[in-house]
């Protein structure tokens, strides 16, 4: 329940900017979500929770994205807009495989004990479920630029590739732990069963 609860956290300001966009412009949906971000940042250090990179990070994007709408050029088109978003949390996920720390472990390791944390396994996950989420976002990101310039596209295709690929992801997080447990809990073939 608890990761339930964390990943519909997580997912709650891109969901809001991908609903408002159908509804409102590009600024409006982009305030929005920035707002939503940093609502979701004052929850978990309220909880007593870390801060997040992937939060941090997707605060910094929609905010810049929507400073840069409201300052320098407001004419890019909503599928433009949705790139420069989909590419800027690419880059913040990118960034923390890079630097040795997968945006995925902050949120693990306030969903695990310390002994689990510990385990050889538990780093190796969360580049796994971290890099679940990248494919997703590459994905996403390829369907609005394939929306953007392939004009025979119908809209809805960008939105089913980003629902199917979230989901998809989603569901990797879910069932990869699980996995990875029933696998490091089974004893090595020709072990003799502990009594």
């Amino acid at each position: 329940m608890r990761l339930t609860m964390t990943i519909f956290l997580i997912l709650a300001p891109y969901g809001a900017f991908a609903m408002l966009m159908l509804v409102t412009s590009a600024t409006v949906s982009l305030l929005c979500a920035a707002l939503i971000c940093l609502a979701v940042i004052a929850f978990d250090v309220a909880r007593g929770r870390s801060i997040k990179i992937l939060g941090v990070g997707s605060v910094v994007i929609f905010a810049a994205i929507g400073s840069y709408l409201t300052f320098v050029d407001a004419t890019p088109s909503n599928t433009a807009v949705k790139i420069a978003v989909d590419a800027g949390i690419l880059l913040v996920s990118l960034g923390s495989i890079m630097i040795g720390h997968p945006f995925t472990r902050q949120y693990a390791l306030e969903q695990v004990d310390a002994e689990t944390a510990k385990l050889p396994g538990f780093l190796h996950a969360n580049y796994l479920i971290t890099g679940a989420w990248i494919v997703a976002m590459l994905l996403m990101l390829i369907g609005n630029i394939a929306v953007l310039y392939v004009p025979a596209l119908p809209l809805w295709t960008g939105l089913l590739i980003a629902f199917a690929a979230r989901n998809a992801a989603v569901g990797f997080t879910h069932w990869y732990p699980h996995y990875r447990a029933a696998k490091d809990a089974t004893p090595p073939a020709g072990a003799l069963p502990l009594r």
